[in-house]
């Protein structure tokens, strides 16, 4: 380098951090590969190249991540995620924000939010999870994805404490978010709970308006055993003088909403109560009604509050869900001749709605490719999949699946009859070898089975 300013591309293979030793070096911003400038002095040493996908290898093995190991990753506690957010110098408390929870639907209801207020032209954050093809998928703002360089700089600039106070794929993930809005300077964030509401890393800021979309069994190794119960957790999201829509009344849960919102002080809105209207929209699914209930009732809250939105907007955002936000998975048709459907529905409750949809479909003969998680209830889910269907059992690559011939033996039991498979694509091309254009081939059970086929 000597005393003139030159550029090199660093070298892989090396700590990733060990640049920041080099007082001098800066990105360059139209290098993709990460190279460093520097106007300084320095040692003929090697210095690592920082790349993007380092980056999200190390953010996903450092530490457990839910959505792939399970229980394991689970943190019943806010501490770090408070620890964090006074590190970061509070960037929860930048933006204005709509909280979600709820077991089935908050992901499209969040989008839908996401998208009309971008067409009333807001600068809208979303943060979502899981990811179905791109970590990025988790943040973004009008649309559009963070990009690969801020989520390089964020981590490498916090490594150290992030190493230090051992904090979970979460509980990080949150944190690039929240300072991402911040730099950003968003108007308004869509925040999704990441699982349950009163313990989520998300639960640290105060929303306009929380929304729960509804309640279920689901993930009751961490929520609890009852319906009351889970609800409780999600109902942590309420808080003081704020708001709260429910989007479906449900005979148990409703006690504990009316409780919970009467301690906080705060207004309970029942979305099916108030929404008899529903218009057009680039989600597919019957299921989808609810949501965009859940979502109109939530956007006449904000415009309550003095968020400017006409109806053209309301019209318009919800005819362009997809092409404003990206959204994907939910009941997606992916191919024509053979109809080709994805959804990552997975409990009981989601499953029930898209496998009556599923059957209300024209076909002379339905294909299933199918694998799930390892902590999924078969004995509650299978008795919802139709008997007259070829079955294709496959696992999706992530640890905590569920072995496709462990899945295609209890399946057996239920009548659900078919061949596993050793991947997820080789039960789709199985699955597309054998189909006839006027048959239906459905991919489900698993978000990662789903993001393995798109």
């Amino acid at each position: 380098a000597g005393q003139n300013r030159s550029r090199r591309k660093l070298e892989s293979g090396e700590d990733s951090n060990e640049y920041r030793a080099f007082a001098g070096w800066r990105i360059l911003p139209e290098h993709n590969s990460r190279i460093y400038e520097c106007d300084q002095e320095i040692d003929h040493q090697i210095i690592s190249i920082i790349t993007y996908s380092e980056t999200i290898n190390w953010l996903f093995s450092q530490l457990p991540m839910y959505q792939r190991i399970g229980q394991a990753a689970y943190k019943a506690d806010l501490s770090n995620t408070l620890n964090l957010a006074e590190y970061l110098d509070h960037p929860e408390t930048s933006f204005k924000s709509v909280h979600l929870a709820g077991t089935n639907g908050k992901g499209s209801t969040s989008h839908m939010l996401a998208s009309v207020l971008q067409e009333a032209g807001y600068k809208v954050g979303l943060y979502t999870s899981p990811h179905l093809k791109d970590f990025r998928e988790r943040i973004k703002i009008n649309g559009n994805m963070i990009s690969e360089g801020a989520v390089v700089d964020f981590i490498d600039e916090h490594r150290r404490f992030f190493e230090t106070n051992q904090l979970s794929f979460f509980e990080m993930t949150v944190g690039m978010a929240f300072d991402h809005f911040r730099k950003e300077e968003v108007d308004i964030a869509v925040v999704e709970v990441g699982l349950g509401g009163r313990l989520d890393s998300t639960n640290i800021i105060i929303p306009e308006v929380s929304v729960i979309t509804n309640i279920g069994m689901d993930h009751t190794q961490f929520l609890g055993n009852d319906l009351p119960t889970i609800a409780g957790e999600k109902a942590g999201i309420i808080k003081e003088g704020v708001p709260v829509v429910i989007g479906e009344k449900q005979a148990e849960p409703v006690e504990v909403f009316e409780r919970i919102a009467h301690e906080k002080n705060s207004e309970l809105i029942f979305a099916e109560q108030v929404i008899d209207q529903i218009y057009p929209t680039d989600l597919h699914g019957g299921y989808q009604h609810k949501n965009q209930r859940t979502a109109l009732a939530t956007l006449e809250v904000l415009r309550r509050k003095g968020w400017s939105m006409l109806d053209e907007n309301i019209i318009q955002g919800l005819q362009n869900v997809i092409k404003n936000t990206g959204l994907s998975g939910r009941w997606q048709v992916i191919m024509q001749h053979p109809k080709v459907i994805c959804d990552t529905a997975h409990n009981k409750e989601g499953l029930s709605l898209v496998l009556a949809q599923l059957i209300s479909e024209r076909f002379r003969d339905l294909h299933v490719v199918l694998g799930v998680v390892n902590d999924k209830k078969l004995d509650e889910i299978l008795p919802l999949f139709p008997k007259h269907a070829c079955y294709y059992f496959c696992a999706p690559a992530i640890p905590r699946a569920m072995d496709a011939g462990k899945l295609s033996e209890q399946a057996g039991r239920f009548g659900l009859l078919g061949a596993f498979y050793e991947s997820v694509r080789d039960a789709y091309e199985e699955a597309i070898k054998n189909a006839d254009k006027d048959d239906i081939i459905f991919v489900g059970g698993s978000t990662f089975v789903v993001a393995e086929v798109l």
